[in-house]
C-alpha cells in the first residue's frame, strides 16, 4: 500500500497530531506524516515532529502571502492531504480550492451545533443532552463541510469545560484515525 503523504496543521497541544502519529506507524494505516505546519512558534504539539524527525515548519500568519509559502512548502515534500488538528486559523477560499476534497478537520461538537470556538461553554449554557466530535470535509464555509465520522457521549449533571473536553478528546482519538481509514477505503 502507498501511503498519502500528509501534513498535519496545529496550533496548540498537538495529542491529535500524536495520536495520528501514532497511528502512521502501523503499516496498514494509509498516510505517512511528511510534515507538521503551525501558526504557533511555542505550539507545544511541535515537539512530536521533532520527536519523530518529522520535518516541521512555522508559518507566521500574520505576513502578507503566508498561504504561498504553506502552499510551496506543500508542494516541496509532496503533500497530498491535509489534517487540520487544532489549526485556529481559517483557511481562504483560494486554499480549500486548491486541495478540494483532500483537507479534513476534527471539531469538538456534533456538528452543525457549535460551529467555531468555545464549543464546551456553549454546549453547557444550551443545557445539552449529548456532546462529541465530528471529523468533516474543510469547504468555504466554517465547520460546515461534510461529515465524515461523528462520535457522541451523554453530558452528565457533573460535567464542566474540563471533564467534556477531556471526554471529547478521548473520542477524538478514535474518530481521527477511523475518519481517515473510511476515507482511503473508497480510494
Amino acid at each position: 500500500m502507498v501511503k498519502k503523504n500528509t501534513c498535519v496543521f496545529i496550533s496548540g497541544q498537538g495529542t491529535n497530531l500524536n495520536n495520528l502519529i501514532s497511528h502512521s506507524r502501523n503499516i496498514s494505516f494509509p498516510i505517512k506524516i511528511s510534515l507538521v505546519i503551525s501558526n504557533n512558534k511555542h505550539a507545544v504539539g511541535l515537539n512530536y515532529a521533532k520527536k519523530y524527525n518529522i520535518p516541521y515548519i512555522f508559518i507566521n500568519t500574520k505576513l502578507n502571502n503566508y498561504e504561498n509559502k504553506i502552499l510551496l512548502n506543500l508542494k516541496k515534500y509532496k503533500i497530498d492531504f491535509i489534517c487540520l488538528a487544532g489549526y485556529m486559523k481559517i483557511i481562504s477560499n483560494a486554499f480549500v480550492k486548491k486541495y478540494k476534497g483532500k483537507i479534513i478537520n476534527i471539531h469538538p461538537s456534533l456538528l452543525p451545533k457549535f460551529k467555531g470556538l468555545n464549543t464546551f461553554a456553549r454546549m453547557l449554557k444550551n443545557k445539552e443532552k449529548k456532546a462529541g466530535c465530528t471529523v468533516h470535509y474543510v469547504n468555504e464555509k466554517l465547520d460546515s463541510g461534510s461529515k465524515i465520522i461523528q462520535k457522541k457521549f451523554f453530558i452528565n449533571q457533573k460535567d464542566d469545560e474540563k471533564i467534556l473536553k477531556k471526554k471529547t478528546q478521548k473520542l477524538e482519538y478514535k474518530a481521527y484515525p477511523e475518519a481517515i481509514i473510511k476515507i482511503f477505503r473508497n480510494f
